[in-house]
């Protein structure tokens, strides 16, 4: 059984819009390993994609979007708890033929359950204050991609 798409709040479409992005961004790490790319290539990839688009999306689902259900809600808590493995894996000395399969998992698993789950609960909760303002504060511009070294194609 599939699930349909949830139907997404405007205020709430930036996010989502932003996730279809990260997405991709697993499938190409996915690519790349599986076409034999150097892991230090991919790497420097998603090290430009970590600085330049999830690190400001991290930051403004903890600042906007994860306060409407507060810091003690269990949800709010894995999806910070996510955050700050993932940062470690996209910051740490790991090796990077070791990191890159654990990021493509676990940032899959984690837009997944933001998806399926944690954004359905904010979008029933929020007030209409809250859905104005995760709105006007995260603004998205339009994705534009780093195509310097496009090994996944």
């Amino acid at each position: 059984m599939t699930m349909a798409p949830a139907k997404r709040h405007s205020s709430i479409q930036n996010y989502s819009r932003e996730h279809h992005f990260a997405l991709l961004l697993c499938w190409k790490i996915k690519q790349g390993l599986a076409k034999g790319i150097t892991p230090e290539r991919i790497k420097k990839y998603s090290d430009w994609f970590y600085q330049h688009h999830l690190r400001p999306h991290f930051d403004a689902e903890e600042k906007y979007m994860y306060p409407v259900l507060g810091d003690n809600n269990a949800m709010v808590q894995q999806a910070l708890a996510d955050h700050r493995a993932l940062v470690e894996l996209f910051t740490g000395t790991t090796n990077a033929g070791d990191s890159l399969p654990f990021i493509q998992d676990m940032l899959e698993k984690h837009i997944r359950f933001e998806e399926r789950i944690l954004f359905n609960e904010i979008q029933q909760v929020a007030t209409a204050v809250q859905m104005q303002q995760m709105e006007e504060m995260h603004q998205s511009d339009s994705f534009e991609d780093n195509t310097e070294d496009v090994f996944w194609d």
